[in-house]
């Protein structure tokens, strides 16, 4: 783990390990230049998709084990994001919401995981991928619901005075076709990586601790650790659910560009 570089220098002062120790991960498989990240993203689908298959084994009614975890789960993202966001019309997209919230929870839960110890979301190349999908996917079915009427719908909305609409269209068309994949990207990479970059500078004062009379703030320290490593799991899943309520919110302006 990155705060296992920290160290005592000959002057005596905490070496803290560089942001570059914290991101920036060596190649575990050189020939198609796969690193710890990579690894965590293909985990993510690998797992996900094990989940639900080990889920639909289950043929009993009642449901147990992980076909519980399952089914909560799908029923969390159909009544906490799709049904809120888009309404009863969002529910054929529930596949896709449920695929956006395992992914990018998967990918930010990492960083509590031994081993791993490094959320993949604090790269900016996985939610950057991901937004993009849901990027593609409101344009897409903003233009299957109302065709090419869909672009003049969000660069003119009713209400706007004659001689604001250029501005009003210029601020909509950038920021709905150009910013949003970013900001949506952004949001939970910025987020993921200032947690973990808290999280190893807590680890790291942990460890500066130990030694001579300062070992007795291990007592304070060490149960300090532990809660907010329990807090970080609660943000990756708050972080998941942002993320996917957000795409919901995109793909629902699309299906209902009126509201």
């Amino acid at each position: 783990m990155s705060l296992l570089l920290a160290a005592e220098e000959s002057g005596g002062g905490l070496e803290f390990p560089s942001l570059s120790n914290l991101v920036e991960w060596p190649n575990i498989i050189d020939s198609i230049g796969l690193n710890k990240i990579g690894l965590i993203h293909v985990l993510s689908v690998v797992v996900s998709a094990l989940v639900f298959f080990l889920a639909a084994q289950q043929k009993s009614l009642v449901p147990t084990g992980i076909r519980t975890v399952v089914e909560s789960t799908i029923e969390f993202v159909e009544k906490q994001i799709i049904l809120p966001a888009i309404g009863p019309d969002g529910l054929k997209y529930l596949p896709l919401f449920v695929s956006f919230f395992l992914f990018v929870f998967f990918g930010n839960v990492t960083e509590v995981i031994p081993f791993f110890q490094m959320p993949a979301n604090a790269r900016m190349a996985g939610p950057l991928v991901v937004a993009i999908v849901a990027w593609a996917m409101f344009i897409g079915i903003g233009v299957k619901t109302s065709g090419l009427r869909y672009f003049r719908d969000v660069a003119f909305p009713p209400g706007v005075p004659g001689a604001l609409k250029p501005l009003v269209a210029f601020i909509e068309i950038l920021s709905t076709f150009l910013l949003r994949p970013f900001s949506h990207a952004v949001r939970l990479f910025a987020n993921m990586l200032a947690g973990h970059i808290l999280l190893v500078t807590f680890g790291v004062l942990c460890i500066s601790v130990v030694g001579g009379l300062m070992t007795i703030l291990l007592a304070v320290t060490v149960p300090g650790l532990v809660i907010f490593t329990a807090f970080e799991i609660f943000v990756s899943l708050i972080q998941a659910f942002v993320f996917t309520i957000l795409a919901a919110v995109y793909i629902g302006g699309a299906l209902h560009p009126h509201h």
